[in-house]
């Protein structure tokens, strides 16, 4: 049997943004109870009164986004060093027979220059380097064949250590995530591991990214 509170938490829980900002305590629960009514008497089959659309808000925003938000800044406070590098171009191909081939001929050149950046991560169809711009002219040299898709240059790196309790605690990257979008920064990539993980971003937003994941730390 549906009730007016798993109807408003199931609501809710569809719009992250709000979910996090009711959390936050930065709406006004009487207007929002105002804004969601037809939804949820539509949902139940019946009229509902704005108070009890209220509380059922209220209850929400105490209870379980509190109990999440609360495990995760633990962990946040605990993120590692914070690195960025500079002038990287983000390439993308298809896979195709010879590509692997072709990647190991640049790794041969990456271990010579022992002070460019190079990362790399492959999908079902497609296959993406990151690499220094210094080493665009042997990228494009080695993988001349192979049929690229997407090339974008001029953007940074910032890659973040988690503490090891971050693979135990749900919601991390999308916190850290939503905090990037809502200012506005765009992701042309994300490469994680275990313990870390990369983003990718234009160099003029890089400054914007790096004060909000350093932010983070302080919540």
């Amino acid at each position: 049997m549906k009730t007016i509170s798993s109807v408003v938490e199931q609501y809710i829980k569809k719009k992250p943004f709000l979910q996090t900002a009711l959390a936050q305590g930065i709406i006004n629960l009487t207007s929002l109870s105002r804004q969601v009514k037809p939804e949820i008497e539509s949902q139940l089959g019946k009229e509902v009164r704005n108070g009890a659309i209220v509380m059922a808000l209220k209850r929400l925003s105490d209870d379980l986004e509190f109990r999440a938000t609360h495990r995760i800044v633990k962990v946040l406070k605990n993120i590692g060093e914070i690195t960025v590098r500079s002038s990287l171009t983000d390439y993308t191909f298809l896979i195709s027979d010879t590509i692997l081939k072709h990647q190991g001929k640049l790794l041969e050149e990456v271990n010579r220059n022992q002070d460019v950046f190079y990362t790399s991560s492959r999908g079902v169809n497609e296959l993406n380097i990151v690499v220094s711009n210094s080493l665009n002219p042997v990228v494009e040299r080695t993988f001349q064949g192979e049929r690229l898709t997407q090339k974008a240059e001029n953007l940074s790196s910032i890659t973040v250590k988690l503490p090891a309790e971050n693979v135990s605690v749900p919601g991390i990257y999308y916190f850290i995530f939503q905090r990037l979008a809502w200012e506005g920064i765009v992701l042309y990539e994300v490469i994680s591991t275990t313990n870390e993980f990369t983003i990718l971003v234009d160099e003029q937003q890089v400054d914007t990214a790096f004060s909000v994941i350093k932010d983070l730390k302080s919540l």
